[in-house]
């Protein structure tokens, strides 16, 4: 009588591997089944509102951007948002459009608001005549304000209202 050590040694590898393989298999259709369940206790709401998938559905309507005012800023240090439209600008390695209006002594001409001294230096600490490259890529900090309404429920306070 073989023991149990023989008979896995002498099983071929991939039989050895099915066993486990199978027990997963059980484990993620459980798993599966019980978020099944979990959705259909709370009915999920897409951008597509309450069409079904295999129908045509009109396009939701894209938020607007808005740039009407500027939006205040909810912490001491929050990088300032972009009041306007920036999809079709180009920011990358050897370009950056962002430069050519807020940059000294561009911006008075073109009425924008300069680029902060702290884009100037370096990550040694050197001032340079020119932004660092280490805040080349504005879209990093710098987002587009938005009109929009809330995905989720959202009890974000700014820094003022806290004191």
């Amino acid at each position: 009588m073989k023991t149990w050590i023989t008979a896995m040694l002498a099983t071929p590898p991939m039989g050895r591997l099915m066993a486990p393989m199978a027990a997963f298999a059980v484990l993620a259709m459980t798993v599966a089944g019980s978020v099944d369940a979990l959705a259909q206790d709370m009915p999920l709401q897409s951008l597509r509102g309450a069409t079904a998938l295999d129908q045509d559905a009109r396009a939701a309507e894209p938020n607007k951007q808005y740039t009407g005012k500027l939006f205040e800023r909810n912490y001491r240090q929050q990088p300032p948002l972009v009041p306007h439209k920036i999809d079709s600008y180009q920011i990358d390695l050897k370009a950056n459009q962002c430069i050519g209006c807020h940059d000294w002594p561009q911006n008075t001409a073109a009425g924008a608001p300069k680029i902060s001294e702290t884009h100037y230096i370096d990550r040694t600490g050197v001032r340079l005549n020119h932004v660092s490259t280490a805040r080349w890529f504005c879209t990093q900090c710098h987002v587009p304000q938005e009109e929009a309404t809330e995905l989720v429920p959202n009890t974000f306070k700014s820094a003022a209202e806290l004191y």
